[in-house]
Protein backbone atom coordinates (compact mmCIF):
# COMPACT_ATOMS: atom_id res chain seq x y z
CA UNK A 1 0.00 0.00 0.00
CA UNK A 2 2.87 2.39 0.68
CA UNK A 3 4.30 2.00 -2.88
CA UNK A 4 1.59 2.43 -4.14
CA UNK A 5 0.36 5.36 -2.80
CA UNK A 6 4.20 6.46 -3.81
CA UNK A 7 3.00 5.92 -7.22
CA UNK A 8 -0.01 8.09 -6.77
CA UNK A 9 2.02 11.18 -5.49
CA UNK A 10 5.08 10.95 -7.60
CA UNK A 11 3.86 10.16 -11.15
CA UNK A 12 1.81 12.82 -11.33
CA UNK A 13 4.54 15.92 -9.74
CA UNK A 14 6.91 14.25 -12.41
CA UNK A 15 4.62 14.37 -15.24
CA UNK A 16 2.74 17.40 -14.80
CA UNK A 17 6.41 19.31 -14.15
CA UNK A 18 7.45 17.79 -17.62
CA UNK A 19 4.35 18.95 -19.43
CA UNK A 20 4.26 22.27 -17.81
CA UNK A 21 7.86 22.69 -19.25
CA UNK A 22 6.96 21.42 -22.40
CA UNK A 23 4.11 23.97 -22.77
CA UNK A 24 6.69 26.87 -22.14
CA UNK A 25 8.60 26.08 -25.47
CA UNK A 26 7.83 25.57 -28.94
CA UNK A 27 7.50 21.83 -30.84
CA UNK A 28 10.62 20.38 -30.75
CA UNK A 29 11.30 21.69 -27.10
CA UNK A 30 7.77 19.17 -25.91
CA UNK A 31 9.30 16.54 -27.99
CA UNK A 32 12.55 16.62 -26.30
CA UNK A 33 10.77 16.86 -22.82
CA UNK A 34 9.17 13.78 -23.37
CA UNK A 35 11.84 11.94 -24.88
CA UNK A 36 13.48 11.75 -21.00
CA UNK A 37 12.58 8.72 -19.17
CA UNK A 38 8.93 9.90 -17.62
CA UNK A 39 7.21 6.80 -17.92
CA UNK A 40 9.79 4.30 -17.99
CA UNK A 41 12.32 5.89 -15.54
CA UNK A 42 8.89 5.61 -12.51
CA UNK A 43 8.10 2.26 -13.87
CA UNK A 44 11.62 0.58 -13.20
CA UNK A 45 11.54 2.20 -9.86
CA UNK A 46 8.65 1.18 -8.61
CA UNK A 47 9.42 -2.72 -10.26
CA UNK A 48 12.90 -2.46 -8.42
CA UNK A 49 10.82 -1.21 -5.23
CA UNK A 50 8.21 -4.11 -5.20
CA UNK A 51 11.06 -6.84 -6.98
CA UNK A 52 14.69 -8.00 -6.69
CA UNK A 53 17.51 -6.35 -8.73
CA UNK A 54 18.19 -8.58 -11.41
CA UNK A 55 14.48 -8.31 -12.24
CA UNK A 56 14.92 -4.47 -12.26
CA UNK A 57 17.84 -4.66 -14.40
CA UNK A 58 16.31 -7.12 -16.76
CA UNK A 59 13.67 -4.36 -17.05
CA UNK A 60 15.89 -1.92 -17.57
CA UNK A 61 17.41 -3.12 -20.44
CA UNK A 62 14.66 -4.00 -22.27
CA UNK A 63 13.31 -0.44 -21.90
CA UNK A 64 17.15 0.50 -23.22
CA UNK A 65 16.15 -2.22 -26.02
CA UNK A 66 12.91 -0.44 -26.95
CA UNK A 67 14.62 2.52 -28.01
CA UNK A 68 15.02 0.99 -31.12
CA UNK A 69 10.96 1.20 -31.24
CA UNK A 70 10.72 4.57 -30.36
CA UNK A 71 13.09 5.44 -33.43
CA UNK A 72 11.24 3.43 -36.02
CA UNK A 73 8.10 4.91 -34.66
CA UNK A 74 8.98 8.77 -35.02
CA UNK A 75 10.13 7.58 -38.33
CA UNK A 76 7.48 6.34 -39.76
CA UNK A 77 5.17 9.26 -38.25
CA UNK A 78 7.19 11.82 -39.32
CA UNK A 79 7.72 10.78 -43.26
CA UNK A 80 3.59 9.41 -43.50
CA UNK A 81 2.81 12.75 -41.88
CA UNK A 82 4.15 14.58 -45.11
CA UNK A 83 1.83 13.35 -47.70
CA UNK A 84 -1.28 11.65 -45.37
CA UNK A 85 -3.43 12.95 -42.44
CA UNK A 86 -2.88 12.36 -38.52
CA UNK A 87 -4.90 9.26 -38.19
CA UNK A 88 -3.20 7.68 -41.18
CA UNK A 89 0.16 8.75 -39.46
CA UNK A 90 -0.56 7.54 -36.26
CA UNK A 91 -2.04 3.96 -37.37
CA UNK A 92 1.97 3.25 -39.34
CA UNK A 93 3.87 4.57 -36.52
CA UNK A 94 2.24 2.58 -33.84
CA UNK A 95 1.98 -0.27 -36.74
CA UNK A 96 5.62 -0.28 -36.53
CA UNK A 97 6.44 0.50 -32.73
CA UNK A 98 4.23 -2.64 -31.90
CA UNK A 99 6.05 -5.21 -34.15
CA UNK A 100 9.26 -3.98 -33.66
CA UNK A 101 8.47 -4.72 -29.98
CA UNK A 102 7.44 -8.15 -30.46
CA UNK A 103 10.48 -8.54 -32.70
CA UNK A 104 12.55 -7.18 -29.53
CA UNK A 105 10.85 -9.63 -26.94
CA UNK A 106 12.24 -13.11 -28.79
CA UNK A 107 15.68 -11.22 -28.40
CA UNK A 108 18.11 -10.45 -25.68
CA UNK A 109 21.15 -8.66 -26.56
CA UNK A 110 24.25 -8.06 -23.75
CA UNK A 111 23.84 -4.27 -22.12
CA UNK A 112 27.37 -2.74 -24.45
CA UNK A 113 25.92 -3.48 -27.79
CA UNK A 114 22.69 -2.14 -27.38
CA UNK A 115 23.79 0.81 -26.13
CA UNK A 116 25.80 1.25 -28.76
CA UNK A 117 23.01 0.07 -31.15
CA UNK A 118 20.59 2.40 -29.97
CA UNK A 119 22.90 5.65 -29.77
CA UNK A 120 24.19 4.64 -33.79
CA UNK A 121 20.35 4.39 -34.43
CA UNK A 122 19.14 7.66 -32.74
CA UNK A 123 22.19 9.68 -34.87
CA UNK A 124 20.83 7.81 -38.38
CA UNK A 125 17.01 8.76 -36.79
CA UNK A 126 18.17 11.99 -37.01
CA UNK A 127 19.59 12.15 -39.98
CA UNK A 128 16.74 10.78 -42.23
CA UNK A 129 14.09 12.71 -40.59
CA UNK A 130 12.13 14.98 -43.07
CA UNK A 131 14.34 18.32 -44.02
CA UNK A 132 10.70 20.66 -43.93
CA UNK A 133 10.91 23.05 -41.66
CA UNK A 134 8.17 25.35 -42.31
CA UNK A 135 5.68 25.40 -39.56
CA UNK A 136 2.20 26.72 -39.70
CA UNK A 137 1.08 29.88 -37.54
CA UNK A 138 -1.77 28.22 -35.17
CA UNK A 139 -3.62 30.56 -32.64
CA UNK A 140 -5.01 27.69 -31.04
CA UNK A 141 -3.55 26.80 -27.63
CA UNK A 142 -4.23 23.06 -26.04
CA UNK A 143 -7.03 23.54 -23.71
CA UNK A 144 -7.40 23.25 -19.90
CA UNK A 145 -7.94 19.72 -19.46
CA UNK A 146 -4.83 18.96 -21.95
CA UNK A 147 -2.04 18.59 -19.03
CA UNK A 148 -4.41 16.64 -16.45
CA UNK A 149 -5.58 14.50 -19.31
CA UNK A 150 -1.66 13.17 -19.57
CA UNK A 151 -1.27 13.16 -16.35
CA UNK A 152 -4.03 10.26 -15.76
CA UNK A 153 -2.81 8.58 -18.67
CA UNK A 154 1.00 8.96 -17.44
CA UNK A 155 -0.10 7.55 -13.84
CA UNK A 156 -2.61 5.08 -14.81
CA UNK A 157 -0.17 3.59 -17.40
CA UNK A 158 2.80 3.33 -14.51
CA UNK A 159 -0.40 1.54 -12.35
CA UNK A 160 -1.01 -0.81 -14.48
CA UNK A 161 2.37 -1.93 -15.87
CA UNK A 162 4.09 -2.33 -12.70
CA UNK A 163 0.59 -4.03 -11.26
CA UNK A 164 1.02 -6.73 -13.98
CA UNK A 165 5.08 -7.11 -14.29
CA UNK A 166 5.10 -10.46 -12.25
CA UNK A 167 2.90 -11.77 -15.04
CA UNK A 168 4.15 -10.61 -18.53
CA UNK A 169 8.10 -10.83 -16.98
CA UNK A 170 10.85 -8.21 -16.68
CA UNK A 171 11.57 -7.85 -20.35
CA UNK A 172 8.31 -6.79 -21.77
CA UNK A 173 7.73 -4.76 -18.80
CA UNK A 174 11.09 -2.85 -19.83
CA UNK A 175 9.92 -2.70 -23.56
CA UNK A 176 6.32 -1.86 -22.64
CA UNK A 177 7.38 0.84 -20.57
CA UNK A 178 8.70 2.99 -23.98
CA UNK A 179 5.21 3.20 -25.48
CA UNK A 180 4.90 6.31 -26.68
CA UNK A 181 2.22 8.05 -24.71
CA UNK A 182 3.12 11.88 -24.65
CA UNK A 183 4.78 12.25 -27.98
CA UNK A 184 1.83 10.71 -29.51
CA UNK A 185 -0.50 13.24 -27.95
CA UNK A 186 1.98 15.98 -29.05
CA UNK A 187 2.59 14.85 -32.09
CA UNK A 188 -1.15 14.64 -33.11
CA UNK A 189 -1.85 18.20 -31.83
CA UNK A 190 1.24 19.56 -33.79
CA UNK A 191 0.41 17.87 -37.20
CA UNK A 192 -3.71 18.67 -36.92
CA UNK A 193 -3.19 22.66 -36.36
CA UNK A 194 0.55 23.37 -37.37
CA UNK A 195 1.01 20.95 -40.24
CA UNK A 196 3.41 17.74 -40.71
CA UNK A 197 6.65 20.16 -40.00
CA UNK A 198 5.70 21.02 -36.58
CA UNK A 199 4.88 17.14 -35.72
CA UNK A 200 8.46 16.39 -37.21
CA UNK A 201 9.63 19.08 -35.04
CA UNK A 202 7.87 16.79 -32.06
CA UNK A 203 10.04 14.08 -32.87
CA UNK A 204 12.74 15.50 -33.61
CA UNK A 205 13.10 16.91 -30.43
CA UNK A 206 11.95 13.17 -28.79
CA UNK A 207 15.11 11.56 -30.59
CA UNK A 208 17.63 14.81 -29.40
CA UNK A 209 15.94 14.01 -25.63
CA UNK A 210 16.42 9.94 -26.04
CA UNK A 211 20.29 10.72 -26.03
CA UNK A 212 19.44 11.13 -22.16
CA UNK A 213 16.96 8.57 -22.29
CA UNK A 214 19.67 5.82 -23.37
CA UNK A 215 22.71 7.69 -20.99
CA UNK A 216 20.26 7.34 -17.51
CA UNK A 217 18.99 3.51 -18.54
CA UNK A 218 23.19 2.40 -19.08
CA UNK A 219 23.84 4.22 -15.71
CA UNK A 220 20.78 2.31 -13.93
CA UNK A 221 21.83 -0.84 -15.80
CA UNK A 222 25.06 -0.64 -14.33
CA UNK A 223 24.49 0.46 -11.14
CA UNK A 224 21.19 -1.21 -9.93
CA UNK A 225 22.76 -4.72 -9.04
CA UNK A 226 25.52 -3.51 -7.05
CA UNK A 227 24.58 -0.35 -5.01
CA UNK A 228 21.38 1.02 -3.26
CA UNK A 229 18.51 1.99 -4.81
CA UNK A 230 19.26 5.97 -4.15
CA UNK A 231 22.68 5.84 -5.74
CA UNK A 232 21.72 4.05 -8.62
CA UNK A 233 19.01 6.31 -9.45
CA UNK A 234 20.56 9.86 -8.28
CA UNK A 235 23.55 8.92 -10.67
CA UNK A 236 21.43 7.79 -14.00
CA UNK A 237 19.16 11.15 -13.30
CA UNK A 238 22.38 13.04 -13.18
CA UNK A 239 24.19 11.59 -16.42
CA UNK A 240 20.43 12.35 -17.76
CA UNK A 241 20.12 15.67 -16.64
CA UNK A 242 23.95 16.48 -18.43
CA UNK A 243 23.09 15.07 -21.56
CA UNK A 244 19.43 16.50 -21.71
CA UNK A 245 21.00 19.88 -21.11
CA UNK A 246 23.69 19.55 -23.89
CA UNK A 247 21.31 18.05 -26.12
CA UNK A 248 18.72 21.49 -25.21
CA UNK A 249 21.87 23.77 -27.19
CA UNK A 250 21.01 22.25 -30.47
CA UNK A 251 17.62 22.99 -30.56
CA UNK A 252 15.39 25.95 -31.26
CA UNK A 253 13.10 26.57 -28.55
CA UNK A 254 11.13 29.44 -29.87
CA UNK A 255 7.86 27.87 -31.75
CA UNK A 256 5.20 27.24 -29.21
CA UNK A 257 2.57 24.48 -28.45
Amino acid sequence: MNIFVLKLILAPIIIGSASFAGRRWGPAVSGWVVGMPLTSGPVIFFVALSHSPSFAANAALGVLSGGLSLVAYALTYSWLAVKFRWQIAIAGSLLVFVTGTMLLQNFTFPLLPIFILVCIVLVLGLRLMPKDTTIKESGEMPGKWDIPFRILIGTSFILLLTGIAPLIGSRLTGLLATIPLYVTILAIFAHRHQGPAAAAHVLRGLLYGMFAFTGFFIVLSLLIERESLAISFGAAILTALVIQGSSLLILNPTQRI
